[in-house]
């Protein structure tokens, strides 16, 4: 047994974040001191060194993900890397353990564990395992120095691929890598990116133009014009020009098929912000066999996506479908991805203390890219 598969060298305690009062405000995080789990048979314990933040961790600290309340000092966060430093009893030596050894790095996801029995398990859609363990809602997340994992859930982290660039991946370059391979759009199709220079939306820019060839319009604030360009969008329109009325949409809509060739429409739609207005544009965008993807949560829980009336779905044959995070499978090839510098993520590193404050950036919108705790900084 390698010496550090024993626990005695462990921590009793360590450092987390925790939400002290979910869906209260203003907003609030706190680092606090916790126990130190030890893993039982089937699992290992990762020690952290980095956690993505995401707009669904928000959602998780504001209640307002449209599930049951999250707890009371829940600990948030579910886009952690760390290492690998014990194994539960006996775990080592069996299938359970994979391939995975003491000192490997890996990710912890927004599924951090699935049955791996029911029907939708069987069928790759690991978000919708029966049931399922969310990571940071129903169960500790990744703001901490320490987690349990089960050992077949893990994600390994590619050679060479920084950690703090590796965490995003876990989620939100999984969840749009995902979403765009269930779009149906063809290498040379145009996508529409609406979002395009935020957490998910620069990721999915990079991901549909650079790795799936995919034509990209990108949406968005004026300020980010420049940034969404550099990662491969072919065309982009300042939603700040476009007033929020019917007009306003119907403008933003011809615009957005006019840069489409002979103004056919998008072959997808790819909501990476959680706004029923701008579900409500994102059907006009499409042309004849086009689908909307459904990523972004959104805080109307009852309102129902404006303009798809069924006479527009059966005439031009549209879709709509919603796309929750990605597969086991679909992790490890975005990080390839990542890895082979076909898409990188845009982060800003910050210690433990400064998540609060990002969290307030990212309610108002103020965020380019994705922040990344470094776990070892408080």
């Amino acid at each position: 047994m390698h010496p550090l598969q024993k626990t005695a060298h462990l921590p009793k305690t360590h450092k987390a974040i925790v939400y002290p009062s979910p869906g209260s405000t203003p907003l609030k995080t706190a680092i606090t001191t916790i126990p130190t789990p030890r893993p039982a048979p089937g699992e290992v314990l990762v020690r952290l060194t980095h956690s993505g933040v995401c707009s669904s961790d928000l959602g998780i600290l504001t209640n307002s993900v449209g599930f049951p309340p999250t707890p009371e000092n829940q600990v948030g966060g579910h886009e952690g890397v760390g290492h690998v430093v014990a194994f539960g009893e006996s775990t080592a030596d069996t299938a359970l353990a994979g391939n995975l050894k003491i000192g490997d790095r890996v990710g912890i996801k927004w599924v951090s564990a699935i049955c791996g029995c029911c029907m939708p398990c069987l069928s790759g859609r690991d978000a919708l395992c029966e049931k399922v363990k969310v990571s940071g809602y129903v169960t500790p997340g990744t703001f901490q120095e320490y987690v349990i994992a089960p050992a077949t859930y893990v994600t390994p982290i590619p050679e060479g691929l920084e950690s703090e660039i590796a965490a995003p991946m876990l989620c939100g370059g999984l969840t749009v890598y995902s979403a765009l391979r269930k779009s149906g759009a063809q290498a040379g199709d145009f996508v529409v990116i609406p979002g395009a220079g935020g957490g998910l939306g620069h990721l999915a820019v990079q991901i549909a133009a650079r790795g799936m060839g995919l034509r990209v319009i990108g949406i968005d604030a004026g300020p980010k014009e420049e940034f969404v360009k550099s990662l491969g969008a072919e065309v982009f329109f300042d939603i700040t020009k476009y007033s929020q009325d019917a007009e306003g949409s119907a403008k933003l809509a011809e615009d957005v098929k006019a840069a489409t060739p002979r103004g056919a429409g998008a072959a997808s739609v790819i909501v990476c912000v959680g706004s029923t207005a701008v579900y409500a544009q994102a059907i006009h965008f499409l042309g004849f066999g086009g689908s909307l993807v459904c990523v972004g949560l959104t805080k109307d829980l009852t309102v129902p996506i404006g303009g798809a009336f069924p006479n527009l779905m059966i005439a031009q044959e549209l879709r709509i479908l919603g796309s929750a995070v990605g597969n086991r499978k679909e992790a490890i090839e975005v990080l390839e991805m990542a890895a082979r510098g076909v898409v990188k993520t845009h982060v800003t590193v910050e210690p433990m203390s400064k998540l609060t404050e990002v969290f307030e950036k990212l309610s108002k919108g103020q965020l380019h890219g994705r922040v990344v705790i470094d776990l070892g900084k408080e």
